[in-house]
């Protein structure tokens, strides 16, 4: 699905903790981090769209996760032409993108990057609130500045101590499970 201006509809996801920190993914294979994201399909809400690769990307259910805010309209950014698919150079420009901001309300051991047979991330860490504004690929900086900007009035919305996993799932992410 793009629309006529060349944009692909999408959905992006901001997922704090209780410090208000976010969730900053390492994608598959590449020295590249970003926040979750992902298309809507034809029919779905920006909010199904969320929940669904909320699901597929991070692993985490709809009780996981509470909806702090979302943009108000679309955000736009433009690909380089050098990172198309062939296919799509000519009626292609980028990604047109609903940002949703989210509390986690489960733990971090709820995390679940192989929840699909088609994982996008390979680690993951806590980061600092605006650190990714300055960390994620030069072209979606200013979506990332804007959306960050936009959604942080809502940070103190169930601001509380962060809820911890047992000493087993722990262990298992100084190993290299999980999160890095």
């Amino acid at each position: 699905m793009i629309d006529k201006d060349g944009y692909r509809p999408n959905v992006g996801i901001i997922i704090c903790n209780a410090r208000n920190e976010v969730f900053w993914g390492k994608r598959i294979r590449q020295n590249s981090w970003q926040f979750p994201q992902g298309g809507i399909k034809h029919g779905e809400s920006p909010e199904q769209a969320m929940f669904r690769e909320l699901m597929e990307e991070v692993g985490l259910a709809q009780e996981h996760v509470r909806i702090l805010g979302r943009t108000r309209n679309w955000m736009r950014y433009d690909v380089p032409r050098d990172w198309m698919k062939r296919e799509w150079r000519g009626h292609y420009r980028g990604q047109k993108q609903i940002w949703f901001l989210l509390r986690l309300v489960g733990r971090d051991c709820d995390v679940r990057l192989r929840a699909s047979d088609h994982p996008e991330f390979d680690a993951w860490r806590w980061h600092e609130y605006w650190a990714p504004a300055d960390d994620v690929v030069e072209f979606k900086r200013e979506v990332y500045r804007t959306a960050l900007s936009e959604l942080e009035r809502y940070l103190s919305i169930g601001a509380e101590h962060p809820r911890t996993c047992h000493p087993y799932m722990l262990a298992m992410r100084t190993h290299g499970i999980g999160r890095t």
